[in-house]
Formats: C-alpha cells, sequence, structure tokens
C-alpha cells in the first residue's frame, strides 16, 4: 500500500481537483459530469494525466459549490471521479456523491488501488464510505505492457476490473475509454479527454 500523503491544506468538505467538465460520454454509462482529482504516489509509467501527481494545491473547490455546478447541467446524469487518486481524498468525495445521489445521479469512480485493498485495513481512510456511494468501480493501476488501446474497450489496460454495484447498470457498460472527446470550455479552453483516457489542456 502506498504511503499516505499528507493533503492538511485542503480544508474539510473541500476537494484539490486538477480539471473538470460535463457531459462527458466516455468515462462512464450516459452523459457525465467528470472530476479529475490532484495528486497520485504511483507514477504508473505511461500515466495518461502526469500532471495530475503532485499532492499540491491546484483547485480547492467546496464540494457544495462543486455539487452545484453539476447539478446546474440538466443533462448531466452522473459523475465520474478520476485522477489523480480519488481515494486519497475519499471522505469528501464520498460526501459530494451523497448528495448527487440524492437528486439521483449515479456516481463511479476509477482508481489504481483494487477492490481488496480498499477493503483493507490499510485503506486510504474513508475508503469505504466513498465504496458505499458508488454504482461502479473501476479498479486496478494502469500497466503499460498490458494496454488495450481498442475503443471497445471499457478499461485501458487488461489488469484494471469494472465492478457493477448498482444493478441497473449491468446493461449499460457501453462506454469505450479509448475515443477522443473534445470539450470547448466558456474561456475557449479546450479539454481532450478519452482517447487513451488522456486529459490535455490545449
Amino acid at each position: 500500500m502506498k504511503e499516505k500523503p499528507v493533503l492538511d491544506f485542503i480544508p474539510p468538505d473541500h476537494v484539490n481537483i486538477m480539471g473538470y467538465v460535463d457531459e462527458s460520454e466516455v468515462n462512464g454509462p450516459g452523459r457525465r459530469a467528470v472530476v479529475w482529482v490532484q495528486g497520485c504516489n504511483r507514477g504508473c509509467p505511461g500515466c495518461f494525466n502526469p500532471q495530475s501527481w503532485p499532492f499540491e494545491p491546484n483547485q480547492i473547490v467546496s464540494i457544495y459549490e462543486l455539487a452545484a455546478q453539476i447539478l446546474s447541467n440538466p443533462r448531466n446524469e452522473g459523475v465520474t471521479f478520476s485522477g489523480g487518486e480519488p481515494f486519497w481524498q475519499a471522505e469528501a468525495l464520498a460526501k459530494l456523491a451523497r448528495i448527487l445521489k440524492e437528486k439521483g445521479l449515479s456516481v463511479m469512480s476509477f482508481t489504481g488501488f483494487t477492490l481488496e485493498q480498499l477493503q483493507s485495513p490499510q485503506a486510504p481512510p474513508h475508503s469505504q464510505d466513498l465504496l458505499s456511494q458508488l454504482d461502479i468501480l473501476i479498479d486496478g493501476p494502469y500497466i503499460q505492457s498490458l494496454a488495450i488501446n481498442s475503443p471497445d474497450s471499457l478499461v485501458s489496460s487488461s489488469n484494471q476490473r469494472v465492478h457493477v454495484f448498482n444493478p441497473e447498470f449491468k446493461d449499460k457498460l457501453n462506454w469505450a475509454s479509448d475515443q477522443v472527446e473534445i470539450h470547448i470550455l466558456k474561456d475557449g479552453t479546450r479539454i481532450v479527454t478519452g482517447f487513451l483516457g488522456s486529459l490535455n489542456l490545449i
């Protein structure tokens, strides 16, 4: 298990994020808001988002402001947590997930941990709280030598697994991790996501 990072610069009920988009269709079933958290200590070769590795302040956002932003777009059917490593910020993300689920949205997460690690005593703090809110979990680190690179795959490397905790989604596993999706934000910034799972700011 990786050593617990020091995150005491994040106030209670806040998350440190790297990026955000609405209405993604390549990060889970349906149209989803995607929250990329900041911070991961794995350093996996071939990582799609190495800019997410540093555990330092990037965008510190209140979970209540983030919930309001997600809910303000009626086309968002759910939210996906990616990263970075969401489970290092499990306490705040679990609270955010609870707010969104009460409003009828689904919640899924990617993680570099395995489900077994998250269920162990050595798991990051509050991992069980976040797990209890998830409809879907994609677990396991990205392993470059096991990369799939297929437009038909739900995962990016063959060691990763899809855990469906909510039976309603058994027949909705229809996204593809290796498709290109471009979001143009109001300030003109473009976010490219989906292709090899990459998040690039252009």
